[in-house]
């Protein structure tokens, strides 16, 4: 996520932080490194040049050149004037109002409503434990009414019953009625989208929106676009007015401009960001831990969330445990895989450690590969119980057994017994030493 922008800003503050003190000429210099990189970063120019007006006066200023670590001080004004930027504070989903509070979504084709739609309305069902009703109004696209019945009985989620050939504004009438009904807290509505803007799709959703009287009508946006996106949000706020954005596809944008020209440009702010495929990759958007991700400083509450949701603590003492006993099995090291895939994999946890640029560079430097993990997890799911508690034991008629059983060759399995010794003496010596310092290299080495 805005990795392009992470590693310039990381590389200038880098240099910054290195100068035992810096003169006016030297914050002149980063400042105008700071715009090319905000830039390049697709961020649109006025707010660009707003960011820059708004730092440069305390950047300048006295109490920054005189301070004892004035690289560090300059990182925390760019960091607060980011939040600024990106929205402030966290705004949750408006639900003031006599349930059930209608939620309407809007945007072209292909951005990810339908997914977008069920995603939310697992997030709030699980986390205000609301009783949820999911619509879709796209009478047009091919099955797209068909698309989110599948999605919500994949993911038990209550979706309204299809009625061939009825038009939107019947179906979200009979929503209201349903839901009314059946005590519902919350309808979603998965308007129809187009390729791109047109009238007729305007005047259609202004019609809806006359007729549920939305608490919230949210765009949906892909953040790949970039200033596409930040344009289409101003033509869909003037036709019919929104009042949030949530922005798709956020892990897959390197550069980070939609999200950082978003709130500034068209006043609306941005609740969730999609971060991946799965159901539960929807986040609230947090401009203060977004900044801190932006600044190469990671997202460690965001982590520990994360991890207090997906792993399974009881496994991890265990684990710990036999640790500081000096025992590390295969057992132990299969659930660290299990549990790290259930945080989005290597690249879902590191994401959010700091320093992250640095780290994928070790990875990429010691040909890291998710896939290795995968392979790894196999094989050890083909060992006995013996095997996985004394690997001494493993020996060649026991490794053609398990490639067989894991589909993986003897070579690799070899490969894996020699990674794990080394495995084993790391952790051994890093729960002794206590270490939280860089990742060592040799972590890394071990997985070629």
């Amino acid at each position: 996520m805005f990795e392009n922008l992470t590693n310039k800003l990381e590389g200038i503050f880098n240099n910054l932080r290195k100068a035992p003190s810096l003169n006016e000429a030297q914050v002149e210099t980063g400042l105008k490194e700071i715009r090319q990189a905000l830039l390049d970063a697709d961020v649109a120019l006025p707010v660009v040049k707003k960011f820059i007006e708004d730092i440069k006066p305390k950047a300048v200023g006295q109490e920054i050149i005189r301070s004892t670590s004035p690289g560090q001080m300059l990182v925390k004004i760019v960091y607060d004037q980011l939040v600024e930027l990106l929205g402030g504070k966290a705004e949750g989903i408006n639900l003031k109002t006599v349930p059930p509070a209608s939620i309407l979504l809007v945007g072209l084709q292909g951005s990810g409503k339908t997914t977008t739609a069920v995603k939310l309305a697992k997030n709030l069902e699980k986390n205000l434990k609301k009783k949820i009703l999911l619509v879709s109004l796209d009478i047009y696209r091919p099955a797209a009414q068909d698309q989110l019945k599948v999605l919500c009985e994949k993911n038990h989620l209550n979706v309204l019953p299809i009625i061939k050939d009825q038009l939107p504004l019947d179906i979200a009438q009979r929503a209201i009625n349903a839901a009314n009904l059946a005590g519902t807290d919350i309808i979603i509505f998965d308007t129809a989208g187009r390729t791109q803007i047109d009238l007729n799709m305007m005047s259609e959703i202004k019609n809806i929106k006359a007729s549920i009287n939305p608490v919230e009508t949210i765009l949906i946006a892909d953040s790949l676009t970039g200033q596409i996106a930040v344009k289409l949000a101003n033509e869909f706020d003037k036709a019919v007015k929104l009042s949030s954005i949530i922005l798709t596809r956020v892990d897959g944008d390197g550069r980070g401009g939609a999200a950082l020209s978003m709130k500034q440009t068209t006043g609306k702010p941005i609740k969730f960001i999609g971060v991946g495929e799965k159901i539960d990759d929807l986040e609230p958007f947090r401009p203060d831990r977004l900044a801190n991700r932006i600044l190469g400083m990671g997202d460690i509450v965001s982590l520990v969330e994360k991890a207090s949701k997906d792993l399974d603590e009881e496994k991890i003492r265990d684990t710990e445990e036999r640790l500081k006993k000096g025992s590390f099995t295969f057992e132990d090291y299969l659930m660290q895989l299990k549990q790290m895939k259930k945080m989005g994999g290597m690249e879902g946890v590191l994401s959010l450690l700091p320093g992250v640029g640095k780290v994928k560079e070790q990875m990429q430097n010691a040909n890291v590969d998710e896939k290795l993990l995968s392979a790894n997890e196999a094989i050890i799911l083909s060992m006995t119980k013996k095997e996985r508690d004394n690997p001494d034991i493993i020996s060649g008629s026991r490794r053609k057994r398990i490639s067989l059983g894991s589909g993986t060759d003897v070579q690799t399995i070899n490969r894996l017994l020699k990674q794990f010794k080394m495995m084993s003496k790391m952790m051994k010596k890093m729960s002794k030493s206590g270490n939280k310092g860089d990742i060592p290299p040799e972590l890394f080495n071990q997985l070629k």
